[in-house]
């Protein structure tokens, strides 16, 4: 097969944008549309093939964006309908492809559908969300916790019944077992996939249907205090309900009326649930996100199996991807260390599959402390564990706040490094994190070994992982050293060649035969003779 029986979407490179935090175009502080269309020449630039834009639709901002008050315009804060238009137009222009944000599990209290639910217990969309009465002694119907912290059940003096919550308060549950709610969400992806929207993100996919019985979570044996709250219960019967199944296969119907469009899900479970999303016949999710270079111990050994065991547990035909960073986790760098983090992205750029990358983490962006006054994000108010750290603005220069607004504050600090981890100063250098993340993706591009060629895995102990991607004869061989101590590896005769590309950037060319000398902290592709 050639790279062309393949679609863009498993070729490509997708790049996650937040948009309150990647650039500024009218001075107020908070990123926003035209912002995102002033750098897609960057994006371009760095050979990325579909941006990712975080919710962007019409808020009150409770928890910036992901509680949706009107699925079809959006939110003053980022601009106009006009100023969508134009940025799907111009990442179009650039022969690039826009994927937003799809929030289906709940929507903001404030839209209208909530405010015509909570009216009364006879409005036509009562049953449009998930209200129920309280137990005989006026406690909630069931245990089921809230992710942000708390009980996931909220009175309602008004109708005097609970309604669910998985979030926050003002975040109330869909009632997915609803037809006409299935119908009208439905309706909401036809509307953007008509606009030409290339595909969506879906938020919290598994959360979509709960248990008809509503029945107790069980406790999570695992569970000890200092840990998240919400980790306290098994949330059995509040997620990854096999009907979830038929409401995804509802959604691949609808895209499958298009071109080329892509379903990508948010799902944080373990590889045998999550690869059930593909469906039983391909007829689900295109992408159900793996997290595991984000979730696991960064240990060759443990990342080795890991690989492995996700190779193995695919469906037939389906396509694999992988997921290095985003809004909701700590960055790379600050997980693994910087120098570990150059190793990572060659790692996420030479495996098997769809790479999502998230804006600055080519930069070798960190997270940044959050002084107390300034904590945004509702969980960090209430449970301590924010997600503000990770979504600073991204640096694009040396001048002030990293050229991300000419305001005179950011909606959050920017990193006290920007004026040497930014995109001009790592343009001009040639060792630098983002001219690494360029020339991988170069490589990438032009190795089809790499784009779409098979994964096999080769033996390796200790802090090395090691690795083939082959296509119809042309091989690479991936050495990626985890340690902090400089290796050597006695090749087969099978492994020799010369260094394509190593995370030091200075290697290429090197002829590989016997051994390989590997640094500390660095990784190598070699091509195979």
């Amino acid at each position: 097969m050639t790279e062309r029986d393949y679609l863009w979407w498993q070729t490509g490179i997708v790049y996650q944008v937040y948009p309150r935090s990647y650039q500024d175009a009218n001075g107020d502080g908070v990123g926003d549309l035209e912002g995102i269309e002033s750098r897609l020449d960057y994006l371009k630039w760095l050979g990325l093939d579909a941006v990712w834009v975080s919710p962007c639709f019409k808020s009150p901002m409770k928890d910036f964006g992901y509680d949706v008050a009107d699925y079809r315009d959006i939110d003053p804060l980022f601009g106009t309908m006009a100023d969508l238009d134009s940025l799907l137009e111009a990442t179009h222009a650039r022969g690039m492809k826009l994927i937003l944000d799809y929030v289906p599990n709940h929507t903001s209290d404030q839209h209208p559908w909530f405010v015509e639910s909570r009216s009364s217990r006879d409005n036509p969309k009562r049953d449009w969300y998930i209200w129920k009465d309280a137990r005989p002694d006026g406690s909630p119907p069931n245990n089921w916790l809230a992710n942000f912290g708390g009980i996931g059940w909220e009175w309602d003096e008004h109708t005097q019944q609970f309604y669910y919550h998985a979030f926050l308060v003002e975040q109330p549950d869909l009632n997915w077992r609803n037809p006409e709610v299935q119908t009208a969400m439905i309706d909401v992806l036809r509307f953007w996939l008509d606009k030409g929207v290339d595909g969506f993100r879906v938020d919290v996919m598994n959360h979509l249907i709960k248990d008809a019985e509503f029945r107790d979570n069980p406790l999570n044996p695992r569970w000890k205090p200092g840990d998240h709250p919400y980790r306290r219960l098994v949330p059995t019967y509040s997620a990854d309900r096999p009907e979830v199944h038929d409401i995804v296969a509802k959604m691949r119907t609808l895209f499958n009326e298009y071109d080329e469009r892509v379903i990508i899900g948010e799902i944080y479970l373990p590889i045998d649930r999550l690869v059930a999303y593909y469906g039983q016949h391909n007829n689900e999710a295109h992408l159900p996100f793996n997290f595991q270079l984000i979730s696991r111990h960064w240990d060759a050994r443990v990342i080795a199996a890991a690989i492995d065991k996700y190779e193995a547990a695919l469906p037939s035909g389906a396509w694999p991807n992988w997921v290095l960073g985003n809004h909701d986790r700590s960055r790379v760098a600050t997980r693994i260390g910087r120098s570990q983090a150059c190793v990572a992205a060659m790692l996420l750029l030479s495996l098997r599959g769809t790479p999502t990358m998230y804006q600055g983490d080519e930069l070798g962006m960190e997270d940044v402390a959050i002084p107390a006054g300034k904590v945004q994000d509702p969980p960090g108010l209430t449970i301590g564990e924010g997600r503000d750290p990770e979504r600073t603005p991204m640096q694009w220069d040396t001048s002030p706040n990293a050229g991300f607004t000419k305001a005179a504050e950011p909606w959050l600090p920017v990193d006290e490094d920007y004026a040497k981890v930014n995109v001009e100063v790592e343009r001009e250098d040639p060792a630098s994190v983002l001219n690494l993340y360029k020339a991988l993706i170069e490589l990438r591009r032009s190795e089809l070994a790499l784009t779409i060629g098979h994964y096999r895995p080769v033996p390796a102990e200790g802090d090395i992982l090691t690795y083939i991607r082959d296509h119809e004869g042309q091989r690479i061989f991936a050495a990626l050293n985890f340690g902090g101590q400089p290796q050597t590896i006695t090749l087969d005769a099978e492994h020799y060649g010369s260094i394509a590309l190593s995370t030091s950037l200075d290697r290429k060319g090197e002829k590989v035969a016997g051994q390989l000398q590997l640094r500390a902290d660095e990784g190598v592709l070699v091509r195979l003779d």
